[in-house]
């Protein structure tokens, strides 16, 4: 079976860890332009998700949401609130676990996305349309109030992961 939804957002995980990870080859010179490039293709990512894929897929379930849903957004909320704090390398390793474990649930056989291709798979053509017209995500400047990683904290803690566990960067 062709997958090009699968693929579409498979590929995209792969560009968004080879972007993260350029952004800290040298972790004592973060590069916050590539850093910026990621923050905002991931929220992008997520809003493509958020916003066509999972809504194509819910209505072609008769309105109800796939089971993994749920989980997905809580796990969504968590990376949106990790994006609003400054990057650091203790940042960035909770990152990267919290999308090791999202990525194999959207990716894996029988994940969300052969789910969702599955469900909608009359309507890949006008989705793959939909998704290529999504515009850039803007993004402000990270904000390195002791509040944003408090909302961090919080929204980790809902989607089942401990910040201060992974190492996340504690309140200045």
């Amino acid at each position: 079976m062709n997958k090009p939804l699968h693929a579409l957002f498979t590929n995209d995980h792969r560009r968004l860890e080879a972007i993260l990870n350029s952004a800290f080859a040298d972790p004592a010179a973060i590069n916050h332009g590539l850093y910026d490039q990621f923050r905002a293709g991931l929220l992008r990512h997520i809003g493509m998700e958020e916003k066509i894929l999972f809504v194509a897929a819910q209505q072609a379930n008769g309105g109800e949401p796939l089971p993994i849903q749920a989980k997905l957004r809580m796990d969504h909320g968590a990376l949106t609130s990790l994006m609003v704090i400054p990057p650091s390398v203790e940042l960035t390793k909770v990152i990267r676990h919290v999308l090791d474990l999202h990525d194999r649930l959207e990716e894996k056989p029988g994940g969300m996305y052969e789910t969702c291709e599955h469900l909608t798979m009359h309507q890949t053509d006008a989705l793959l349309d939909r998704l290529a017209k999504v515009p850039a995500t803007p993004v402000h400047p990270p904000n390195p109030s002791p509040k944003a990683i408090g909302a961090a904290r919080r929204a980790m803690a809902r989607a089942g992961f401990d910040f201060d566990a992974l190492g996340g960067p504690q309140e200045p």
